[in-house]
């Protein structure tokens, strides 16, 4: 991807986050309807929701959080797992000496001294 088409994601992703964000502060913020009243009006019912007080308030909100919960009830429980390989290494050959060798110093390690 190419460094504008990416900024230009981000930057919209952002905007989308902030919009979306500062909506759902303001629907919380109210208080939650406890009850609803049906008005029959001329041109139809209309339903006002009601908070504790008996004040109007808009409508119960249903958080979309969780909203990804019901694709559960869709989607199989489980997902086949893949078959694994019958031999996923190769085998190293034990015939073969090793490769790696000791270094040994040219000095030995001296004994303590004699006069202890």
């Amino acid at each position: 991807m190419t460094a504008p088409v990416r900024i230009s994601i981000a930057l919209a992703l952002s905007l989308l986050v902030g919009l979306t964000g500062q909506g759902l502060a303001n629907s919380r913020g109210m208080s939650a309807a406890v009850a609803q009243m049906e008005i029959c009006t001329g041109t139809g019912p209309v339903i006002l929701y009601m908070d504790a007080k008996g004040q109007p308030t808009a409508p119960p909100h249903y958080c979309p959080d969780f909203a990804l919960m019901l694709l559960g009830a869709l989607l199989p429980d489980a997902a086949a797992a893949p078959v694994p390989p019958q031999q996923a290494l190769p085998v190293p050959d034990r015939t073969q000496p090793s490769l790696i060798a000791r270094i040994l110093s040219a000095v030995p390690a001296r004994a303590p001294p004699a006069l202890i």
